[in-house]
């Protein structure tokens, strides 16, 4: 297969610039991290939501702040802590003395792009206040189903498990992150630039690059973007891999995967590979960018054995072991 020889549609070059505004402006604020900004487009396009883990002091919060207000739509912010409530996320009925019925208050889920700040930090009762908004895209307040917004987007940030007083996020609702992003620190040079930055606060003016309707749009794109029937392959046998290694052939790697990647992996990595080609300018998928989406997609979808954490095995390694072991076509 040469991907390369495929004409791109007339509208991608016009569709990567948009992209490249956006990004733009991130950057007015956000030094480095060059893999969150582009991740967080890709979810954008691709209409995934985002779980970004990291250490305390890397941006997380600010990164999705920043994204949202290069967007002409609403957003809101909640604050997970320990006390918090499912009311306080999805709303409830209110009783209404003078008309002597329950009337709905809905609460802050019902926005474009939700910022769900610190998500572990917040017991599973809360968490799970989410799972029907961010699969149906609708809310259930008595015997009334609302529809939310359009786009709906929900972006976490959550601190690495180990640390003081975060809950572990339940594995269905997990899995309904499109892509699970993991940060480091960033390099001394960058970490010198934002010093300089931040020794003077200072109110950023960012301007809105995308409204609904444009963003519409790029969504659109992003569908057409051509993704051949060998690649469709490609990503099936890297999912179902996870699930039967042995039947793939990978008997070593059968002791080690305790649960594999669900069928939303093989979706939503399909999406974010389309995703990727369109950031990159390209109207059709490449086998680079199905392996540069697969860690992203898959390291929060497969889970190691006992076995594999005795070897000091992360979910990250054993989906390095599958990228080099399944055939690309």
């Amino acid at each position: 297969m040469e991907p390369t020889t495929l004409p791109a549609p007339p509208s991608v070059d016009r569709e990567a610039y948009a992209l490249r505004q956006v990004e733009a402006e991130i950057r007015k604020v956000i030094v480095g991290q060059d893999y969150l900004i582009e991740r967080l487009l890709v979810g954008l396009l691709a209409r995934g939501h985002m779980l970004l883990e990291g250490v305390p002091g890397l941006a997380k919060t600010l990164a999705v702040k920043t994204l949202a207000r290069t967007l002409a739509i609403e957003w809101k912010r909640i604050q997970f802590t320990p006390d918090l409530l499912p009311a306080d996320l999805v709303g409830t009925l209110i009783f209404d003395p003078k008309r002597g019925e329950f009337e709905p208050r809905k609460g802050p889920v019902f926005t474009h792009v939700l910022l769900a700040d610190e998500i572990n930090r917040a017991p599973a009762k809360v968490q799970s206040a989410l799972l029907e908004a961010m699969e149906e895209k609708q809310v259930t307040l008595g015997d009334t189903t609302y529809r939310l917004l359009d786009p709906f987007l929900v972006l976490a940030t959550q601190n690495p498990i180990e640390q003081e007083g975060t809950y572990p996020l339940a594995e269905a609702q997990v899995d309904r992150f499109m892509l699970k992003l993991r940060l480091d620190y960033p390099s001394r040079s960058e970490e010198e630039e934002i010093l300089d930055r931040m020794l003077i606060e200072r109110e950023i003016e960012l301007r809105p690059i995308l409204d609904r309707d444009r963003l519409a749009e790029l969504r659109t794109a992003c569908d057409g973007v051509y993704l051949d029937a060998k690649l469709k392959g490609y990503i099936l046998d890297l999912v179902t891999a996870s699930r039967a290694p042995e039947a793939a052939g990978m008997k070593d790697l059968a002791p080690l995967i305790g649960f594999g990647a669900s069928p939303r992996a093989s979706i939503f990595l399909a999406r974010a590979a389309k995703a990727m080609a369109l950031i990159n300018g390209r109207g059709y998928v490449m086998p680079e960018d199905v392996k540069e989406m697969a860690p992203d997609v898959l390291r929060h979808r497969i889970l190691p054995t006992y076995e594999a954490e005795a070897q000091n095995l992360t979910s990250d390694d054993l989906v390095r072991r599958l990228l080099d072991r399944v055939p690309v076509p």
